[in-house]
């Protein structure tokens, strides 16, 4: 029995260290200037880690300390758990399935349309209301001003690999026809009805192309890079936290044996 429930520790403390790439993952996207501003998944990844640090150490208690009801609320909390993770990683890959960049003729960027993204994903960015707060969030970001110093060239602003957020927030969309003057300041378009965000376009720092379905697109791009790496984070935990969970449950069961079987020959003595 003592053996088991040493190893029952042993696998618990495992489910505590992987904890900590979920928690990570959460923090990682919380620092991430655009998650910050929309603020959708990096709370329930963080949350969802400590929920797992603090069922794996009462796991870790029980086994150790031999405390019967301490594991069994492990099993059922950590089964619960696992089932949560399973579907939040289901969820990322549904929402993330759709949204890539549009090649443009002579441009080594990408541009980037509203409608290529999921319908949950375009509901988190459709409402004015919701907008203007994720607007103003990036607009204080330096993202914009920093292609000004590092782009005076129009040839090399046209040949930089632009992240979606600039390609989507910082200039026009490529098909209005506007004249590069520098990164942020554009002049004489030759086909403002080409689309809507021709029109939406402003010279003023402030506004820019933050007002337009194209940034939002740019947000939604970095978004669902940054959703699909914390994914691979998440899978991989999921995979792992299955098979100690597993373990660990066998490991359970032969505690109950060996118990039982002790009780039985002491009766039996």
């Amino acid at each position: 029995m003592a053996l088991s429930n040493n190893i029952i520790g042993a696998i618990n403390f495992v489910a505590v260290l992987l904890s900590i790439p979920v928690i990570g993952a959460g923090i990682w996207l919380a620092t991430e200037p655009d998650n910050s501003c929309v603020k959708i998944l990096q709370w329930p990844v963080i949350i969802l880690g400590i929920l797992i640090l603090v069922v794996a150490l009462a796991g870790f208690v029980g086994g150790v300390w031999r405390v019967p009801w301490l594991l069994i609320f492990y099993l059922v909390a950590m089964l619960i758990l696992i089932i949560l993770l399973a579907c939040l990683v289901v969820f990322i890959y549904m929402v993330t399935m759709r949204g890539s960049g549009h090649l443009e003729p002579s441009r080594a960027y990408l541009e980037y349309h509203l409608e290529d993204f999921s319908g949950w994903l375009r509901r988190r960015v459709r409402s004015s209301y919701k907008w203007e707060g994720i607007r103003n969030c990036l607009s204080s970001t330096p993202m914009c001003a920093e292609l000004n110093q590092s782009y005076s060239m129009a040839q090399d602003f046209f040949n930089a690999h632009l992240n979606p957020l600039q390609s989507g927030c910082c200039k026009p969309p490529t098909q209005c026809g506007y004249t590069f003057v520098n990164p942020t300041y554009w002049i004489s378009p030759i086909a403002m009805a080409a689309d809507m965000d021709c029109v939406q376009w402003n010279n003023d720092q402030t506004q820019l192309c933050y007002n337009c379905d194209s940034c939002k697109a740019g947000l939604l791009a970095n978004l669902r890079k940054e959703w699909r790496r914390a994914n691979i984070i998440l899978l991989i935990t999921l995979v792992a936290l299955i098979c100690v969970y597993l373990i660990g449950c066998c490991a359970f069961r032969n505690a109950k044996t060996e118990d039982l079987f002790r009780r039985y020959k002491q009766g039996y003595v």
